[in-house]
């Protein structure tokens, strides 16, 4: 198995920090008195957060971080910005770096480096300070260590304080190998180079005609991919675009229904009352998909114009039937518009027989956030009643360029859209990618909450047992490199993870997250004690 980094939260671990802390600090450090019980708990014990490299369920190196001041360091040389040679808000302080002598061959020293830098920057320390033993001055600066003040101690147990910062960490050994967070968000997306100078690239006027043309091809770039006749180009989230589609859905008479199955479609819920729009629910158990027979009865009463779904549910990872929708709509004569945020450009998108949809540029699409999408089929005029901003008929009536527009946002689209030349191209991939880790997923022991067939590729959520924390675990998952999808609301209160699979992630990459998954829920399944 390969070294895992975690927080360390088990009774087992804690016990094994202590021994280790005895070996290192009495018998080879001789900091501390020797003791029968060959344990040694450091002072501010209950106030260390300690990272842990573990192999299998042996502890063979820790460090840990410490924000409480006074630091250590503070009752030895005073203040320790005094001694700075660089200015900090917010320092942390590192003590505690020991490794067993067997494996101290600089992978697990370099490992548990690589984990204090992510932990430290997730947080957000802007420095981190240590007593560095003079033993191991030249390994404390392959971390990016920098010493600074004087030394502390005796003879015997001589130290240098020393800090580090993301600055000096880079341009350490352990920086310069540091890989980026592999990424399994699901957005923001993993950029591209050719997306990024794109972005990076000299703006220019959106009233200039380079402007004008690059925003067409944009436009028929996304119609194409999308199958449908119109979309303007927002500058903000997707939020805005369902703003924009409630603003629409307001211009019509009679009653709406809007269909729940998870996160997302409450929120849909959440913008058509406050557009003051009519309409009623039908709400189905989150993790499945739209139920025909509960549609139908729903709307057999003839007294519903207009009908508002989410496609890809991101909060389940449901992908809700587009063709049952539009067959249900045509048969009782209503109006379909979707929210497609988490499916345009993950998997095949026909919306044709679609009054109004949403989407986005900083999901699959592989672009930055900041631009959403709104899809209409049918021509639309501006309307006083409606929020200038918000008002889709101003951006149809101005050739999509009402007010300023990036044009380094639109450039950017514009590259990452590149990809789509062969559509079917891409969704495979993202297909592929998906098996690969939901077999993986499942392997672990894990349970994915929607069933394969009425699962959508671009994202899985993922039940744990109530034994492991989803927080705890996703944690651990980011100290080892990983970014999954975890700190949303919705998913703390249920204890549920998430995989996107949108991102250009490779099977190697992909394969050495799911071992750390499934070693890190092996790990955690012994209760977290309170501490």
């Amino acid at each position: 198995m390969s070294l895992i980094y975690k927080i360390a939260t088990k009774q087992s671990e804690f016990e094994q920090i202590l021994k280790l802390n005895y070996r290192t600090f009495v018998e080879e450090i001789p900091q501390h008195n020797e003791n029968e019980s060959r344990t040694l708990i450091d002072k501010f014990h209950n106030e260390n957060k300690y990272i842990v490299c573990m192999k299998d369920e042996q502890l063979i190196g820790m460090i840990c971080v410490r924000s409480n001041r006074p630091f250590s360091l503070d009752g030895k040389i005073g203040k320790v910005e005094e001694h700075l040679p660089v200015i900090v808000e917010n320092p942390c302080e590192i003590r505690l770096l020991a490794v067993d002598p067997q494996y101290r061959n600089g992978r697990a020293f370099l490992g548990l480096a690589q984990a204090l830098i992510r932990y430290c920057l997730k947080l957000g320390y802007d420095a981190a300070l240590i007593s560095g033993t003079t033993r191991e001055q030249k390994l404390y600066g392959q971390m990016g260590f920098q010493p600074f003040a004087y030394l502390t101690g005796d003879e015997d147990a001589a130290f240098q304080p020393m800090y580090l910062t993301k600055t000096t960490f880079d341009e350490g050994i352990a920086g310069r190998i540091l890989k980026e967070q592999v990424n399994f968000l699901p957005g923001p997306a993993t950029i591209s180079e050719s997306v990024k100078a794109a972005l990076s690239a000299s703006p220019f006027s959106h009233r200039s005609k380079g402007f004008e043309t690059l925003l067409q091809a944009v436009q028929n770039k996304l119609t194409t991919l999308a199958n449908a006749k119109y979309v303007q180009i927002l500058h903000g989230t997707g939020t805005l675009a369902n703003d924009v589609v409630a603003g629409q859905l307001s211009l019509m008479s009679g009653k709406g229904l809007i269909l729940v199955n998870g996160e997302f479609g409450e929120r849909l819920v959440n913008h058509a009352e406050r557009f003051g729009l009519d309409f009623d629910i039908v709400e189905t158990e989150w993790g499945t998909p739209f139920r025909k027979e509960h549609i139908e009865e729903a709307v057999k009463s003839g007294v519903h114009h207009w009908l508002w779904a989410v496609h890809c549910e991101t909060s389940t990872g449901v992908l809700n039937d587009i063709e049952l929708l539009k067959s249900i709509c045509e048969s009782n004569n209503l109006q379909l518009s979707l929210d497609c945020i988490s499916s345009i450009g993950a998997v095949p998108l026909n919306l044709d027989g679609v009054l109004f949809a949403s989407g986005v540029s900083g999901k699959a699409l592989a672009s930055y956030s900041g631009l959403s999408f709104v899809f209409h089929n049918v021509q639309v005029s501006p309307n006083k009643n409606l929020p200038r901003y918000l008002d889709l008929g101003a951006y149809a009536a101005a050739d999509g360029i009402p007010y300023s527009q990036s044009s380094n946002l639109v450039t950017a689209l514009a590259e990452a859209l590149k990809r789509y030349k062969s559509p079917e191209v891409e969704f495979d991939i993202i297909e592929k990618r998906y098996d690969l880790i939901r077999n993986g997923v499942e392997e672990a022991g894990l349970t994915i909450l929607s069933e394969k067939s009425d699962s959508a590729n671009p994202i899985m959520t993922i039940l744990l047992p109530k034994e492991i924390s989803a927080k705890e675990l996703g944690d651990n998952l980011y100290l080892n490199g990983y970014n999954l999808h975890y700190e949303s609301s919705y998913l703390n209160e249920r204890n549920w993870m998430q995989i996107s699979c949108i991102n250009d992630v490779g099977e190697k990459d992909i394969r050495k997250m799911l071992s750390i998954l499934k070693g890190l829920c092996m790990v955690d399944r012994e209760p977290s004690i309170i501490r």
